[in-house]
């Protein structure tokens, strides 16, 4: 039962809490798994209706587990505020206005048509019209969450690809009021009203957010430069704090989302000298507040209903997830991407959101949908949850293929039929691939790149670099480049397991060829030499060498001892990671 110690009530809640995500956050990171699902599931499992509901006569599990969801639930939404709070600092006002035609043009048509189809497929089960309309809204919105969590571990956030999909989340953010709106709307029998409600809520919407946005620009930064000089940790988190609550109380207080106002709260940030430091500062306390809420939405969850609709509940996940990516994949195509990346944007965010609780429980209230459907619709939006990794990596399998069948092998064919002997084959061409084709171009000696992101590799292409989209791991785009006369082969791919997986597939193909490759650390340096790797250089070696020869002058130790000892650590080094 909830414990109420004297002057601090549910300390027993607090305390499971902060264990579990003591235990859980590096278990989670270790497996590559992703934290708000582990959170979810833990909300399941340690819920009313885990394992209170079959071991709750058990003095252990009475002691571990949560009955209370209201004030989790509450706390928990802070999470939300922070995680679109920390989205805003990402942006500027000028990045986000370059976006206005995915937000307002494929973000709007992605909402429209999802809804349309999910609540034509509802209403199928006999579901009223009212319900069926609102449930489609709700349904036809992403977790904002989940979806950009997964493209900032996997580096997507800053490619178009990232933008595209961020973009439509942005859209499916500012609906959630006028969703919220309808959704009350149609409970209580005012539909022939919708049209001058609907209006004024945009008109207010825009007013409170141009004001906001004018105010802030003027308030903000002078008041973070004026309490922040005194460099006190203590007021910085403050000022954090108070910027963002007070934001998003401005924009709920006009009538918008709470996460619309903390998103404009980071956006004005994002214009100013103070965005990193605050990133590192709110990054502990938004991770830990938004796992809280995944909890309390896995706490709400009744797997019971599992064991009661044991296939129509699965195949309402698969539905919901073909639906939605049916709908997205050629909108993103009509917006310029490629029908890859428009297929695995379209699976990675066939799930549906957060908001989707919020909106069932408002419909639940206002007896809207009957409490039966409800609890469905919840498992639904949390199964869909689990399933996006599986979901994302199927898509970025299927868009890589295609792009490989459909681009990789024409653009190849064409200008690689030349046999060559002696070059480097270069993996992987950002900032460090640009910087061995520079030295290479210097030396006159000749090279291709090989980047397995088509919009960099189409971009340099027509400027006359060498420069091919393609994945490596694939030995028959290895023997085009005509791999096994190469002098060498450099890896300098920016993901780490990426690169491993190259060198696995390089190694096995071309065992003669000499393998060099960039490591991120040396555990990574380690794993790339048992890949196959020749030559492994971790990239914060001579960055940290060249510190040390500063620090060694500057104590004044003299230049030719200061070499040999930098010669000597590089040595040691290198031969480690040989």
């Amino acid at each position: 039962m909830p414990d109420t110690h004297e002057g601090l009530p549910y300390l027993r809640e607090t305390l499971i809490f902060l264990a579990l995500s003591g235990v859980l956050i590096p278990l989670l990171q270790r497996y590559r798994v992703n934290q708000m699902l582990g959170f979810l599931a833990a909300g399941v499992l340690l819920g009313p209706f885990g394992l209170w509901l079959w071991l709750g006569h058990l003095p252990w599990v009475q002691n571990f587990t949560f009955l209370r969801v209201g004030e989790v639930v509450a706390l928990g939404k802070l999470g939300v505020l922070f995680l679109m709070f920390s989205l805003g600092l990402e942006l500027s006002a000028e990045r986000l206005w370059t976006l206005r035609h995915w937000v307002f043009g494929t973000g709007m048509a992605q909402v429209l048509l999802t809804a349309l189809a999910i609540g034509l497929a509802v209403s199928l089960f006999g579901i009223a019209p009212e319900a069926a309309i609102v449930l489609g809204l709700a349904l036809a919105l992403s977790s904002t969450a989940v979806v950009v969590q997964w493209m900032t571990e996997h580096r997507l956030l800053d490619q178009r690809f990232g933008q595209a999909n961020f973009s439509i989340l942005m859209f499916q953010d500012l609906a959630v009021v006028p969703i919220l709106l309808l959704t009350g709307m149609m409970a209580s029998g005012e539909v022939d009203r919708w049209l001058p409600l609907l209006g004024g809520v945009l008109a207010r919407s825009v007013i409170a957010i141009s004001l906001i946005y004018l105010l802030g620009r003027r308030v903000i930064r002078p008041l973070f430069k004026l309490l922040g000089k005194e460099h006190q940790p203590a007021t910085f988190v403050a000022l954090i704090l108070l910027c963002t609550l007070g934001v998003a109380e401005l924009t709920a207080y006009a009538g918008l989302s709470m996460a619309l106002g903390a998103f404009l709260a980071g956006l004005l940030l994002a214009e100013t000298e103070f965005r990193h430091e605050v990133d590192v500062t709110i990054e502990p306390f938004k991770r830990l507040l938004l796992g809280l809420f995944f909890f309390s939405v896995g706490m709400q969850t009744d797997m019971r209903l599992i064991l009661v609709a044991p296939v129509l509940l699965p195949l309402a996940v698969l539905g919901l997830i073909l639906i939605k990516a049916g709908v997205l994949t050629p909108l993103l195509r009509m917006s310029g991407l490629g029908w890859g990346r428009a297929m695995q944007a379209g699976l990675m965010m066939g799930q549906a959101g957060e908001f989707a609780f919020i909106i069932a429980a408002e419909g639940a209230a206002r007896g809207l949908f009957p409490s039966e459907l409800t609890q469905f619709v919840l498992l639904v939006v949390g199964l869909s949850m689990f399933a996006t990794p599986l979901a994302a990596r199927m898509g970025q399998s299927i868009g890589h293929s295609w792009e490989l069948r459909h681009h990789d092998g024409a653009s190849l064919c064409a200008s690689c039929v030349e046999a060559m002997k002696d070059h480097v084959i270069i993996v992987g061409f950002g900032r460090m691939g640009q910087l061995v084709a520079g030295v290479l171009s210097a030396q006159n000696v000749r090279y291709v790149a090989i980047d397995i992101d088509m919009m960099r590799s189409t971009k340099r292409h027509p400027l006359g670099e060498p420069v091919y989209f393609g994945d490596v791991s694939r030995p028959e785009l290895l023997h085009r480049v005509h791999a096994s006369d190469a002098a060498a082969i450099v890896l300098t791919m920016d993901h780490p397991n990426a690169a491993l997986h190259a060198a696995s597939a390089i190694r096995r193909e071309f065992s003669a060829v000499p393998l060099l490759a960039r490591a991120h650390d040396e555990h990574h340096a380690h794993a790339l030499c048992a890949a196959g790797a020749d030559v492994v250089m971790p990239e914060t070696l001579e960055a940290g060498l060249q510190l040390s020869s500063f620090v060694l002058q500057a104590i004044g130790i003299d230049s030719a001892r200061v070499a040999k000892a930098i010669r000597e650590e590089r040595d040691s080094r290198l031969a480690m990671a040989r």
